[in-house]
């Protein structure tokens, strides 16, 4: 065979065969907390608000920009993100368990102190954290004593909401992989 046609065999035959089968991406989770526990602990937060008991219904409208951290569609907390990156998901779970934790330390809840969400509170903070735990902050001005049951009520609204779509991303993330 001649030279020049062993040179266009060998830069012809790459191309009639199939191209090589990519390298399977791996996806390594990033260590987060025990799932399993974040999970149940949430489901008992999620429960322990919906027992409260209110004394009225109240429609308050506010600022938005005074409203606690909420998980959002950008915080990346949903199924396929969480596999594979969970650090900004966590990061506004930890903002969110870290804002009730206070709120329900601070003067609004003075006279009627929930030891048992708390407690459920702290337990998950000590889970979701990786750095020590801070103290806790007053989140806002001393309320008139008018007002705290409305704030209370406010308050709880928003924790459930919060807690129900956390306990979510814990029971994903918490399932059989």
């Amino acid at each position: 065979m001649d030279p020049l046609r062993r040179l266009c065999l060998c830069l012809c035959l790459p191309l009639l065969l199939p191209p090589p089968a990519a390298p399977a991406s791996v996806a390594v989770p990033i260590p987060g907390p025990n799932w399993a526990a974040c999970k149940s602990l949430s489901r008992e937060l999620s429960r322990l608000v919906a027992t409260l008991k209110e004394p009225h219904v109240v429609l308050v409208s506010e600022d938005p920009k005074n409203w606690p951290p909420r998980i959002r569609c950008s915080d990346a907390c949903d199924p396929s993100t969480l596999d594979t990156n969970n650090t900004r998901c966590l990061h506004r779970i930890l903002q969110g368990l870290q804002h009730y934790r206070d709120l329900l330390s601070s003067d609004i809840f003075t006279a009627r102190r929930l030891p048992r969400l708390e407690a459920a509170l702290d337990q998950l903070l000590r889970l979701v954290q990786k750095e020590p735990a801070r103290p806790p902050r007053r989140p806002m001005a001393p309320s008139e004593t008018w007002a705290q049951p409305l704030l209370q009520r406010l308050a709880l609204q928003r924790l459930q909401s919060f807690s129900t779509i956390m306990s979510r991303v814990f029971t994903h993330s918490a399932g059989p992989r």
